[in-house]
């Protein structure tokens, strides 16, 4: 029961952790608050879905009329860019389609085409300033893909361009069955 209690305790640190800085991951969010609690073994990390909806209890109590109000922003701006990068098969990912974004979470789009070049020749098209990386997978971080950092003044934005054909093989819901990600015609449904 003790390491039960102890997975608890650390899902509810994580998820305060990242209600007030969302710019970690929930791996880096649990190992921090497994430290702080005096837990480092491995063993006593809750698994994601714990820490999510620890996270979505903190906010409804803490930050229920600001999560809300940021929520519906970050997802305006996600629609208008899924919107500006169409042709590229766009899918909302991340906080912002689970619903527990908060002041500093990033927008996630993930872009599925064989044309990866015209995505940065369409983001210089829109004057959008942009900051380009790779971006490697935790499964197989041998294989490098396209990222490509947006730094609009509402909300930061980062595109994960992967090949059309990847699509098909990631996986589509978590394993609450709730998407992992939705196409804009979903995304709009959200806002």
């Amino acid at each position: 029961m003790k390491h039960q209690d102890m997975r608890r305790r650390i899902a509810h640190a994580a998820a305060r952790i990242l209600a007030e800085d969302s710019s970690l991951d929930y791996g880096s969010a649990k190992r921090k608050a497994a430290r702080q609690l005096g837990a480092p073994d491995s063993g006593s990390l809750p698994d994601n879905q714990q820490v999510e909806e620890a996270l979505r209890s903190y906010q409804a109590l803490y930050q229920a009329d600001e999560t809300r109000a940021q929520l519906l922003l970050l997802r305006q701006v996600a629609i208008e860019y899924m919107e500006r990068l169409a042709d590229f098969d766009p899918h909302l990912t991340g906080a912002v389609l689970n619903g527990t974004a908060g002041r500093h979470t990033i927008i996630n789009l993930q872009l599925f085409t064989d044309r990866q070049k015209d995505v940065e020749f369409l983001l210089m098209a829109l004057a959008v300033p942009y900051q380009t990386a790779e971006h490697r997978t935790t499964d197989s971080p041998a294989r490098i893909f396209p990222r490509f950092a947006i730094d609009d003044p509402r909300a930061s934005i980062e595109l994960i361009v992967y090949p059309a054909t990847e699509l098909r093989g990631m996986k589509r819901l978590q394993a609450d069955g709730r998407p992992r990600r939705v196409r804009l015609a979903q995304a709009r449904t959200l806002a």
